[in-house]
């Protein structure tokens, strides 16, 4: 059979239409990722930017052979340009680029933050470029790992409606899923991510540190497993999937932790505290915290930000 009448793959990029020149103001551990996986549907990335060692290694890495040029040359080689720097830089730097005449009308800026739609690329939109914001809900190592992880992966995404289905077309692309996000709800939205997650984070260093006080040696080990269901439950149930002493309403099981914890990690009593409050609050809400257990708990609480307010 002749080569060329061998039916292509659908998926094979020379069968995509419109594939763009990529390239990625700020190269931190987001812009890369995306920027690889724009290219493995097809999409050529052809410059980046970053001055920190850092940025050079995850560019090297990601984008071998894409040069490391200014922010001013990645839009002058561009057509998509995606805009992957702290939330607090981004407003000054695309008025910078406006001024210095960088933007070009018809060009496509994708910003990658939480926190903005569509308006803080508005200087650009004055200028001709046609504005994206496209946050994806993942948390990044900056390696390539982060490119498989995007699979499946909710993109919070706003943009004007002539431009909307481009927007889902591009985290389509990139292996993710769309999910619409008002510009004036940008902000909670962003809120309810750091909730979880950051705090996370937090919550589960914080564990296990503990956990090493308390003798265990693996403390990851111990964890994994328990948390793991505890976040399927939590997904699955929300509230439902309340357990523990707060929930039970066990006050002098909760008084027990307050006094170990003054005594073996000080600076954990306050969100121990504020996190029982919130609990002991919701588990109330949804009828799982008896009202008159809940009453003794929430005098513990209580207590324990007197104790914590006379430095004892």
């Amino acid at each position: 059979m002749n080569a060329s009448a061998v039916p292509r793959d659908p998926r094979d990029p020379r069968d995509r239409p419109a594939r763009l020149t990529v390239g990625v103001v700020g190269s931190g551990r987001v812009g890369p990722t995306l920027a690889a996986a724009l290219r493995l549907a097809g999409h050529r990335p052809v410059a980046a930017s970053g001055v920190s060692d850092a940025s050079v290694r995850r560019a090297a890495v990601l984008l071998p052979e894409v040069p490391l040029v200014t922010p001013a040359e990645v839009l002058a080689r561009a057509e998509l340009v995606l805009l992957t720097v702290p939330d607090d830089a981004l407003p000054g730097l695309v008025e910078g680029l406006v001024e210095t005449g960088a933007v070009r009308p018809g060009q496509l800026l994708v910003h990658t933050s939480g926190r903005y739609g569509t308006k803080v690329l508005s200087p650009a939109l004055h200028a001709g470029a046609l504005p994206l914001a496209l946050h994806p809900a993942m948390t990044f190592t900056g390696t390539s790992v982060d490119v498989q992880r995007l699979a499946g992966c909710s993109f919070g995404v706003t943009a004007p409606d002539e431009l909307r289905l481009a927007a889902e077309a591009l985290v389509i692309e990139m292996g993710g899923e769309p999910e619409w996000v008002e510009e004036d709800a940008r902000p909670l939205y962003h809120a309810a991510l750091a909730l979880g997650a950051n705090h996370l984070v937090t919550l589960v260093a914080q564990s296990m540190e503990l956990l090493g006080k308390a003798g265990v040696a693996a403390p990851d080990r111990m964890l994994g497993p328990l948390l793991g269901a505890a976040l399927d439950n939590a997904l699955r149930s929300g509230d439902a999937a309340l357990t523990g002493p707060v929930a039970r309403g066990d006050a002098g099981t909760v008084a027990a932790h307050v006094a170990e914890l003054r005594e073996h990690a000080p600076a954990a009593v306050p969100g121990y505290l504020a996190m029982a409050r919130t609990t002991a609050d919701r588990a109330l809400a949804h009828g799982l915290l008896k009202p008159e257990l809940a009453e003794d708990l929430l005098d513990v609480l209580a207590d324990g930000d007197h104790h914590g307010g006379s430095g004892r």
